[in-house]
């Protein structure tokens, strides 16, 4: 494990983060104020598999935590393009949501810091590991934003929890993929930063990927609005 954070770490996390950032405004381009059904499922596993990239690629624990951030500056910029506040819930719970499964990463690579994580069960069980706390927790979300948590239609259970073994099921699925990307994105990055000789173009390199990132959002919303 990598302690010391370096600018190549802050490159996996700019642009690990405006892949996620951009991923999430696209696949919640129909959703408003709450997750339709079982996609708030879905996202979990993908948020966990940018959070498990960031983290394979660089090696230290900081990079995934700033990953979930530019994650949730394009949450922020998403709301200001839907002229929606901050606590709005369909831009407060995710941001609660991303935060959530950030820790619940971050504190199961740190209890079990043993783990060599090398087979594809200790990654499966890492992904579903921290889906299980990231939905069991995400109910708190009225504490935090002022919006409850949705609940399965003609019931008072929070779809978070309803769909739970969903989520479970394909964040198990997404970590072990995580893990992959990661390898490959640190590969791919070590071999550019190789090829670009001037060095102002490689440290300008992962703020103009987050850079066209927003602007694609900026697009998307054009076109979807």
């Amino acid at each position: 494990m990598n302690k010391q954070f370096t600018k190549i770490h802050l490159a996996y996390a700019l642009i690990i983060g405006s892949a996620w950032g951009f991923g999430e405004v696209a696949l919640g381009a129909g959703l408003k104020s709450c997750a339709h059904m079982m996609s708030g499922s879905l996202m979990t596993g993908v948020a966990l598999f940018f959070i498990a990239a960031a983290w394979v690629a660089s090696g230290n624990y900081l990079t995934p935590i700033l990953s979930v951030l530019i994650a949730s500056v394009f949450k922020l910029f998403d709301a200001v393009l839907l002229s929606l506040p901050v606590m709005h819930g369909a831009i407060g719970n995710p941001i609660f949501a991303f935060l959530l499964e950030g820790v619940a990463f971050i504190v199961l690579i740190a209890i079990f810091r043993q783990v060599s994580w090398k087979s594809m069960r200790s990654r499966a069980l890492l992904g579903g590991g921290s889906a299980l706390i990231a939905v069991a927790m995400f109910p708190l979300v009225k504490y935090a934003t002022g919006v409850p948590a949705c609940v399965y239609p003609n019931t008072i259970v929070p779809l978070s929890v309803f769909f739970a073994p969903l989520a479970i099921a394909f964040s198990a699925l997404m970590v072990p993929l995580g893990f992959t990307a990661g390898v490959r994105i640190r590969s791919s990055l070590d071999n550019l930063d190789l090829r670009i000789k001037n060095s102002f173009l490689r440290a300008a390199l992962s703020p103009m990927t987050m850079a066209t990132a927003l602007v694609l959002v900026l697009l998307f919303r054009m076109i979807v609005s």
